[in-house]
């Protein structure tokens, strides 16, 4: 019998997955699968790691301390998201998290937190975002994780941009035409976007990214968003008519 797929519990490992291959889970899935799930050997599992696509695979031991897998067949191939970097400011613990999870969900393929001149945070824990853009492909069937990268100040990201790739840049002060009008003119190819922080883009912050070529300002409209539903909103957006929606 066919199992249901949607029944089988998910996750996400660092580790090659290939027809035949043995896995190995951490103490951490082990409690997941053995003492949460209650699965035992003979039972499925799928797994994924962001390269190989993800695998149905059958439990060969499971344990307090670990548990051991073997890879029986592929169900998707690895197919990563459109070539989209998600840009923002860091923002406090609970609402950072929901920004790492809504854009992993809405198919950024990097996130890239840029240090502002009113960023009220500066120092983050890299690991924490990648757990929760590992969390969030791992409940929404994604077979991608996006890159995580180290923060950068908004300046120094500037002077390294590769001018290919076009930087929507979400500017709370424009009142300008349609976003969608504005961005279905963009021309296909990569992108970026840019949420800046709660207190917004200083004047010289804006005048710099308003003054190069390779950056498109876009308005989100009448109302003020927080910085992590604006999140939501420019992906959505982005997707709908130059991403994998379109």
């Amino acid at each position: 019998m066919t199992p249901n797929l949607a029944r089988i519990p998910r996750l996400y490992v660092d580790q090659p997955l290939e027809t035949g291959a043995d896995v190995s889970l951490g103490r951490d899935q082990a409690h997941y699968v053995h003492g949460v799930m209650r699965l035992k050997a003979g039972d499925p599992l799928r797994l994924f790691n962001g390269r190989d696509g993800e695998w149905l695979v059958t439990i060969a031991s499971a344990g307090k301390r670990g548990a051991a897998v073997v890879c029986a067949e592929q169900l998707a191939p690895a197919v990563a998201p459109p070539d989209i970097d998600y840009l923002f400011a860091p923002l406090k613990a609970a609402r950072l998290d929901y920004v790492a999870q809504k854009a992993t969900e809405m198919g950024a393929r990097r996130l890239r937190p840029v240090i502002t001149a009113r960023t009220i945070v500066s120092r983050l824990k890299i690991e924490r975002l990648q757990a929760n853009a590992i969390e969030a492909a791992e409940q929404c069937n994604l077979v991608w994780v996006p890159e995580v990268l180290a923060e950068e100040p908004l300046q120094r990201i500037l002077d390294h941009w590769d001018a290919g790739r076009r930087l929507i840049f979400c500017d709370e002060a424009s009142a300008g035409a349609s976003p969608l009008a504005v961005l279905k003119a963009v021309a296909p190819g990569p992108l970026a976007v840019l949420v800046g922080p709660e207190g917004g883009f200083t004047p010289e912050e804006r005048s710099r990214l308003l003054a190069l070529p390779f950056v498109v300002p876009v308005s989100l409209g009448p109302r003020i968003m927080r910085a992590d539903t604006a999140a939501v909103a420019i992906m959505a957006l982005v997707e709908a008519t130059l991403g994998d929606w379109a």
